[in-house]
């Protein structure tokens, strides 16, 4: 059996997502997110090296995503690296109302929590990361019975999920990672949300608007570049929340969204994540 190269690699600031995005390009085998690093894994003859993956955190540096990292390399004898990943990916209780699971973890639930099964694999949305569960509870504030929610960047479409079973009427779950795309769809099965609506593409490609709700949990750099597409999507009187935004990064996301025509109505913090919920007048 063949013998692996596992890289553990951390950055500051720490953002989950970001970093799991950037190393899928590579040509690896596997994946492991913790809390404070991810793992990566390839066959200890690949040509995937520190070398490779310092070049693509070096193309986070430039665009300002990243300050710094670290990788470490070392070599591992083979293992079953799905029952590895399993071990990882545990139960969270994000509200006293909404639970995520994966399909390999029995959970007993009470009758007023909403379960949501997901199996994230190679895309993103356990329920771990703070600002998942950021948006979790802000959607489960500000989601109305009967809403039109649209959900840009889904990843594993939790999100979207969720709203269907917090009473949303339709749901558009949208990402352009084709990974995210395709268990988006198995995701949404699972969960029997026939309602949710995902599909393979960018903001760009969803042609409905007059939402009554629009997510957007994504890194700030993206978040401002479709600023103007988030802000059309959204009806008149209807909600968009934002996350994947640091601390620091608060008062100009608040800044650039009011200046095209929104309103801060509330900031959630965990940690050094921030959700922003913005709301659009009536009157345009």
């Amino acid at each position: 059996m063949k013998n692996y190269k596992q890289f553990n690699i951390s950055a500051k600031p720490f953002n989950i997502d970001l970093l799991s995005g950037a190393l899928w390009e590579l040509e690896i085998l596997g994946l492991n997110e913790f809390e404070s690093n991810i793992s990566i894994f390839v066959y200890e003859d690949s040509d995937v090296d520190k070398k490779h993956i310092g070049r693509v955190l070096d193309g986070l540096k430039i665009e300002n995503l990243i300050q710094s990292y670290s990788v470490i390399e070392e070599i591992i004898e083979n293992k079953n690296w799905n029952k590895e990943w399993e071990k990882k990916i545990k139960t969270i209780e994000v509200s006293d109302k909404i639970v995520i699971t994966p399909s390999f973890r029995e959970y007993k639930g009470n009758k007023d929590q909403i379960i949501i099964t997901i199996d994230p694999k190679m895309s993103f949305g356990t329920g771990e990361h703070q600002t998942t569960q950021i948006m979790l509870q802000l959607l489960e504030k500000y989601n109305k019975t009967g809403n039109f929610v649209l959900d840009v960047g889904s990843g594993t479409s939790v999100l979207g999920i969720t709203a269907s079973k917090l009473g949303s009427k339709k749901i558009i779950s949208v990402d352009n990672d084709e990974w995210c795309y395709i268990n988006g769809l198995e995701n949404a099965k699972k969960n029997e949300a026939s309602n949710v609506n995902v599909l393979y593409g960018t903001i760009e490609e969803v042609f409905e608007k007059d939402f009554d709700l629009v997510l957007a949990n994504i890194n700030k750099n993206v978040l401002l570049e479709i600023k103007n597409e988030l802000y059309t999507k959204v009806k008149n009187g209807g909600f968009l929340i934002l996350s994947g935004i640091l601390e620091n990064d608060s008062e100009e996301i608040k800044r650039q969204f009011t200046q095209i025509g929104l309103t801060a109505l509330e900031t959630k913090q965990s940690d050094e994540w921030i959700g922003v919920v913005f709301q659009k007048s009536l009157s345009r």
